[in-house]
């Protein structure tokens, strides 16, 4: 199997401000101004052509930050990202421009990753089928449901038929049918060796479609391998976790986002 991700040793890190005034300072100071905080740290790994991998971990564990990075979205700070062919995130309202229709959206995103006019408008009959969202289809986005929002987002990634697909909740909205639905697309995509990356607080949706997870804590890879030796600790960890008393987890969190708060050395 050929390499189509690899991520090494990459850092993101981001600036609290309190106040407006902060962040001005932040702009004009040579070495910036505020609090160092590290989303992640030191991230490595290596995905490869049919790889079906699922990022877990506890809310603020930066799962949708790296997706964001391996996307492209926004850059690492420090660190490399690699990779081989075609990449699309889906995330509720992912790229929609909120002020446009749907149908200018799907113009707008499939004119982002390099489709001519053309293209899209033999497309775009496939795209407003797998949707299903009606009428809505040619009002303004920010009269959609985030259901609507993410079926959306969905559709349009799926139909450009990407190498590296990467879903960050998106199936955490919306009815039990366009879930089906989205699955379905997803194994389909699974059966052509491409590349998925699942993120998801749903363990039974894990164990279901991925064969590896990436178990993030606070910005840090805990554990990478196949599911059947990550999710179980993971569910440990979980159960633990749910057990502790107020002042435990909040003693937990505090010892653990101190790594994040300008002590990691790059």
């Amino acid at each position: 199997m050929s390499e189509t991700v690899v991520v090494q040793n990459v850092y993101k890190k981001y600036k609290m401000h309190k106040s407006s005034k902060e962040k001005l300072l932040d702009i004009i100071l040579p070495r910036g101004y505020g609090e160092d905080f590290y989303a992640l740290q030191n991230i490595s790994f290596k995905a490869y052509q049919g790889d079906v991998i699922g990022l877990v971990g506890v809310n603020g564990s930066g799962k949708s930050t790296l997706s964001n990075i391996i996307a492209g979205v926004i850059p690492p700070t420090f660190g490399e990202v690699t990779s081989i062919g075609t990449t699309s995130i889906i995330a509720i309202s992912s790229g929609l421009n909120n002020q446009l229709t749907g149908r200018e959206n799907i113009e707008l995103k499939c004119l982002m990753l390099g489709f001519k006019k053309k293209e899209i408008k033999e497309m775009e009959p496939e795209i407003i089928e797998f949707a299903d969202i009606g009428k809505f289809i040619d009002q303004p986005v920010k009269k959609y449901s985030s259901g609507m929002k993410s079926r959306l987002g969905f559709a349009i990634s799926v139909t450009v038929n990407p190498d590296i697909l990467i879903v960050d909740e998106a199936l955490s909205v919306g009815d039990q049918i366009f879930a089906q639905k989205s699955k379905n697309k997803m194994f389909e995509f699974k059966e052509k060796g491409k590349t998925i990356f699942f993120v998801s607080h749903s363990m039974g949706q894990i164990k279901e479609f991925c064969e590896k997870a990436i178990w993030l804590e606070y910005g840090e890879i805990k554990q990478f391998g196949p599911v059947n030796n990550v999710i179980p600790e993971y569910e440990k960890f979980l159960k633990e976790y749910k057990s502790m008393t107020n002042e435990q987890q909040k003693k937990f969190r505090e010892e653990v986002m101190q790594k994040q708060r300008g002590l990691a050395t790059i």
